[in-house]
């Protein structure tokens, strides 16, 4: 049995791994903390944990999480990056849902984030945990940075195209336009997630600059094996859960002809948690709600130079939680879809 701890286990992303984990065959859950609630049942706080959690939260310095075999930081940027070089040095493995290992440089990280970075000699060693992208990585890392919700829409939908040889489309002008329910916010609690404010509503943020563009970018640049320009503009939808990304890429005149369909279908074959949508497909967010799979459908209207790709998302699952799992499964050496196998929830 795998021994688990979470760090932080009071927010949204903290309960979706103890969803997730307290039904995961091969892990026991050891230790959850948190300063606030310590001594609290786990269960009193998220009743749909009866009968499946018998922890209590407990305070850090009582959580004897360096006897884990693995620990999950589902905590705000700054905690994992604290806490990470003790529990590698006690042979523990790290999984971190924030984004202290995400970006490998130091500056951009603390330009976008605001906090210096306490370990910047980890940055080099941790792995970026997006399994259809870095599986073979992930198997040897004993630190993990997971992506955000909304890069890996992005990574994901875009990889194909720039996973080739050469380029199909202009790399220098991609779009994101996204969509993310109030979860993607967290837990805590803030104006602009009050039902009265984001209920019957719908609004742009960060056009400005977002601190998911400089992830996203540099795991598409990774991808493609050279510089692309991505434009991306995030938007608050009157929803809990999900994400949903259009894509634009403007097709090269050299790849007219090709088959992009055929091109999604071949990349993602055998990939379990990534679904190619048959053509003229429009998947919904509440088609993947509650599940690890993200759902890919490709368009090219009127047959023009214009792609679109369509990708559906849980935030909260294959965005956070789920992914994390994921991870951890390959980190492991254990089939990744243990404990991930549930069929979406609908309606």
């Amino acid at each position: 049995m795998i021994k688990v701890g979470i760090v932080g286990g009071t927010g949204y992303t903290g309960v979706e791994l103890l969803r997730l984990l307290a039904a995961h065959p091969q892990v026991q859950l050891t230790a959850i903390t948190s300063r606030k609630e310590d001594g609290m049942p786990v269960a009193d706080m998220f009743p749909s944990l009866r009968g499946h959690v018998s922890l209590a939260f407990s305070s850090p310095d009582k959580a004897k999480l360096n006897e884990c075999d693995v620990v999950f930081f589902a905590t705000p940027h700054g905690v994992a990056m604290a806490q990470a070089p003790e529990l590698l040095a006690a042979g523990v493995k790290v999984i971190d849902l924030a984004a202290d290992f995400r970006i490998k440089d130091t500056a951009t990280f603390e330009k976008w984030y605001g906090m210096p970075h306490s370990c910047p000699d980890l940055l080099e060693e941790a792995v970026y945990g997006l399994p259809e992208v870095n599986r073979e990585a992930i198997g040897k890392a004993r630190l993990i940075g997971l992506p955000g919700c909304y890069p890996t829409s992005m990574q994901l939908g875009y990889a194909p195209l720039l996973a080739q040889g050469k380029p199909l489309v202009n790399e220098s002008m991609l779009i994101a336009d996204c969509k993310s329910g109030v979860s993607g916010a967290g837990r805590k609690a803030e104006v602009h997630t009050l039902l009265a404010e984001a209920s019957d509503n719908f609004k742009a943020y960060g056009v400005k600059g977002h601190r998911h563009l400089p992830e996203t970018t540099q795991g598409l640049q990774a991808i493609a094996g050279r510089k692309i320009g991505l434009t991306f503009v995030p938007h608050l939808v009157p929803m809990i859960r999900g994400i949903h990304s259009t894509l634009y890429a403007n097709i090269l005149p050299e790849a007219r002809d090709v088959d992009f369909q055929a091109l999604y279908e071949r990349h993602f074959e055998g990939e379990k948690f990534v679904d190619v949508m048959p053509p003229g497909s429009h998947p919904e967010t509440r088609s993947v709600r509650a599940s690890n799979k993200l759902r890919i459908a490709v368009h090219r209207p009127d047959g023009g130079d214009l792609l679109v790709i369509l990708v559906v998302e849980d935030n909260l699952v294959k965005g956070a939680a789920g992914q994390g799992v994921q991870c951890m499964n390959i980190m492991f050496g254990i089939d990744e879809t243990t404990g991930l196998t549930q069929v979406p929830v609908l309606p």
